[in-house]
């Protein structure tokens, strides 16, 4: 069954997607440092355990030491693939809006960054923690790096589309 024209479900799904993430990463945002520290700790502890061998078998005080050192990493990852799928779904709604080219793109970089902007302006309301510059930058990079990332998913589906018809 086909949607009447009028209807695109692109112009719901993806402008809600965009909204909730952006409620996330707020959220994610609103922490208070210490329980920050403790849920990037944590994925740290959890990316260790399956990739780390032996690393159940260390003392308590080994794998903290080690949760710690790869914290900033884990952290920082976060911020750029936050920023990544954000901008992926700033694509998504401006093209259901039929906002095409260089204009779209740069509206969407454009559009996360001043987010990732206002974001780390909050962080300086929330309790031990601080609005960086740098992770305004990165956030950014991340953004930009979803757009490409949407670039060639589109692109990857079109061809397979073009290649083997719609019903592929």
């Amino acid at each position: 069954m086909q949607l009447p024209m009028y209807l695109d479900y692109r112009k719901i799904i993806f402008p809600v997607l965009t909204v909730l993430w952006m409620i996330v990463i707020f959220w994610f945002s609103s922490a208070p440092a210490e329980e920050s520290t403790d849920m990037s700790r944590s994925v740290g502890r959890t990316v260790a355990k399956y990739l780390v061998p032996d690393y159940e078998e260390w003392t308590l005080e080994e794998q903290a030491v080690f949760a710690e050192k790869i914290d900033h990493p884990i952290r920082k990852t976060a911020h750029a693939g936050e920023y990544a799928l954000l901008g992926m779904l700033i694509m998504g709604s401006l093209g259901a809006f039929r906002m095409t080219g260089v204009r779209r793109n740069v509206t969407a970089w454009i559009l996360a960054s001043i987010y990732a902007a206002g974001d780390e302006i909050h962080q300086l309301f929330v309790a031990g923690r601080s609005g960086q510059a740098s992770d305004v930058a990165l956030d950014s990079a991340g953004a930009a790096a979803g757009i490409l990332a949407y670039f060639v998913i589109a692109y990857l589906i079109d061809r397979k589309t073009r290649c083997c018809g719609r019903n592929s």
